[in-house]
């Protein structure tokens, strides 16, 4: 029981491969899991036990008559509550959304996980619409760290990056406008990966438009490659999405770490140019960067060159924010997150050149990566400047700003240029919270940020550290 709570989903298919044991063991042994520790941190805002567990039967059976489903069959996903699934509601955290007005339908990461025979562990937790950088909402209430319960997880996808440290699955599915994969992969400890814009297809189109990616959180590089292989798949009902590719994640990522790197050009950042960071977190990302150099990349210390682009940021993301809320009227309104209200009242204010100026700085911005790309495979920078803070907030205690995207200079630029970006652990600070790096990569080159987060994680692994909670809860599950 405390081996497969531990387990990534590589190894969950070598066991069923194998014979070793099932899926339905395996499933039961994370819904014991998520009953032991979802109630300090809140990561599961729905958990079906009867209906995971039919899904688990069916993929075990499929085992015995020697018909596994695709390449995921049996292994156990978490899954963001913004995500349709036919068989659950979807909220989105919010009390303006009618459950039943949900269900029957799928999106299309849903339909592909279906295809490969997955098992739903159930829905994790988002702040409402996904719209800050925090997970609390309305209907739920505040999410909390793996790693210290009285630490955020960050957000959107907080819910399910509480999940994957904690052994309640190997797998979660994240959304990302401007950092929710990335920011709760930095600040709980885990693998998260905002794929390049149009390279996993989702629908319905977020309101968030061109900004909002869906992607993987995992415990290691190799799970997210695999995760990549089934998200990828065409669904035409995303008219954002690229011509499939037909890409192998698993084999992209598969080598010693000196092959991996062998050939790249990795410049390395830590302020952008403009973030002020905190010390043990410049330090554990220079050492990152001494690292990949030393096992054969050319790591260069530059910045990108470009100014903080938070005001156009801010312009697309709250006018995001407005088209969520375009038809909810003030009655509604009245039970919503206040500040979620605040801001986007404030951004249906601007007017349509606004919005252009802004459109106008994307492109620019755009512009910028594509040529510093033609000399740089990758940037290097810290996923975050800061490690977690007080659950509950938006800001830190004693912040210059009341908005999330203040502390996140890391995350938001690279949703404007639709750049692949993946966040890996890269150590502690003192007091035990996760320290991420963020991989930038060429637009469309996925498969170049999992080689070097591979190489990385190869060379310096922390997946054998897991939060205090994780051992409790496993080490109960031991004795019943």
């Amino acid at each position: 029981m405390n081996e497969f709570v531990r387990m990534t989903a590589v190894e969950l298919l070598q066991g069923y491969k194998d014979k070793t044991f099932s899926p339905v063991e395996v499933t039961q042994a994370l819904l014991r899991q998520i009953s032991r520790c979802n109630p300090v941190v809140n990561a599961f805002n729905l958990v079906d036990e009867e209906t995971t567990l039919e899904y688990a039967r069916g993929s075990e059976q499929r085992y015995q008559d020697g018909s596994p489903r695709g390449l995921l069959d049996g292994v156990p996903v978490a899954i963001k509550d913004v995500f349709l699934t036919p068989m659950w509601p979807t909220i989105k955290g919010s009390k303006t959304i009618d459950p039943a007005s949900t269900l029957g339908k799928e999106a299309p990461a849903i339909a592909a996980l279906n295809r490969h025979g997955y098992v739903p562990l159930g829905k994790t937790t988002t702040p409402e619409f996904g719209w800050k950088g925090v997970t609390d909402n309305p209907v739920d209430g505040v999410t909390r760290n793996p790693w210290n319960p009285d630490k955020t997880t960050g957000g959107s996808s907080g819910g399910s990056a509480a999940a994957v440290p904690l052994g309640m699955g190997p797998l979660a599915l994240g959304t990302d406008a401007g950092g929710s994969i990335r920011i709760p992969a930095g600040f709980c400890g885990l693998v998260g990966l905002k794929p390049s814009f149009g390279e996993v297809p989702h629908w319905p189109s977020s309101p968030f438009g061109t900004l909002a990616h869906a992607g993987p959180l995992t415990w290691t590089v190799s799970d997210c490659a695999l995760l990549m292989n089934v998200l990828t798949e065409a669904d035409s009902r995303d008219i954002n999405a690229i011509p499939r590719r037909n890409i192998d994640y698993r084999e992209a990522v598969k080598g010693e770490p000196q092959d991996l790197l062998k050939g790249l050009h990795i410049a390395y950042s830590g302020s952008l140019g403009y973030v002020q960071l905190d010390r043990e977190v410049e330090e554990s990302v220079r050492a990152a960067a001494h690292l990949l150099q030393s096992l054969g990349a050319e790591v260069t210390e530059v910045a990108p060159g470009f100014d903080d682009p938070l005001a156009p940021f801010g312009h697309l993301f709250y006018g995001g924010a407005a088209n969520a809320l375009r038809n909810i009227g003030k009655r509604q309104r009245a039970l919503m997150d206040p500040q979620l209200v605040a801001v986007a009242e404030k951004a249906s204010q601007l007017s349509m050149l606004d919005y252009l100026a802004a459109v106008n700085e994307r492109m620019a911005l755009c512009e910028r990566m594509a040529n510093f790309h033609r000399k740089y495979d990758l940037l290097l920078t810290p996923t975050l400047p800061i490690t977690a803070f007080k659950a509950g907030r938006e800001v830190p205690e004693d912040w210059s700003s009341t908005r999330w995207p203040s502390w996140t200079p890391f995350t938001y630029p690279f949703n404007l240029t639709g750049q692949p970006a993946l966040s890996v652990p890269c150590g502690f600070s003192s007091d035990g919270l996760p320290i991420g790096l963020q991989l930038v990569g060429r637009r469309f080159d996925d498969a170049t940020v999992l080689r070097a987060g591979q190489a990385y994680q190869l060379a310096a692994p922390l997946t054998d550290k897991r939060p205090a909670l994780f051992t409790a809860g496993a080490a109960e599950g031991e004795k019943a």
